[in-house]
């Protein structure tokens, strides 16, 4: 590191040259490593019904027609059973039971497995100087703020389906 003071146009200067990468270097690195792991992550954990299915083809082809095509599409229905919903919909995030009038009802909850991408500038002063600082965080949400649907099941059927507004 090599540090050169300096007097340009009334101002009192000092550069410095330093034989380390720029911190924007390793902002660059940070993120690029950050964004490779979190697509592994989430790609990792996401299945499709036609992954599913081929797992779980010998339940699949008992299944009447009408429920292999909402299968296949990802789709569920009242009347379906816990098997169905997981090769439709995957595994819930979460499992929940609740006591309604008419007995005990089992809840699965899906979460959006979107990552959210949030990012920030602060400034403090003090002390006679200024800092500058920024940050960008990535994350798939945090516990039930990102539930999409609610399966409610009631005698090991598909009694409610409740979709989240956006």
């Amino acid at each position: 590191m090599r540090i050169r003071p300096g007097n340009h146009g009334g101002l009192r200067m000092s550069i410095v040259e330093s034989s380390y990468p720029s911190a924007t270097h390793f902002t660059t690195m940070n993120l690029r490593a950050l964004l490779s792991l979190l697509l592994l992550v989430l790609g990792g954990c996401a299945t499709t019904p036609a992954e599913r299915i081929a797992k779980n083809h010998a339940a699949y082809a008992s299944w009447p027609p009408d429920v292999q095509a909402r299968v296949k599409a990802g789709e569920i229905a009242l009347g379906f059973t816990p098997a169905q919903v997981r090769v439709a919909l995957g595994d819930p995030d979460h499992v929940y039971s609740r006591t309604a009038a008419n007995g005990t009802e089992e809840v699965w909850g899906y979460r959006s497995h979107q990552p959210r991408i949030s990012v920030g500038l602060g400034m403090m002063g003090g002390g006679g100087s200024t800092r500058v600082g920024g940050s960008t965080v990535v994350s798939s949400g945090g516990p039930y703020l990102d539930e999409i649907l609610r399966v409610v099941f009631e005698a090991g059927r598909v009694s409610a389906v409740e979709r989240m507004a956006r």
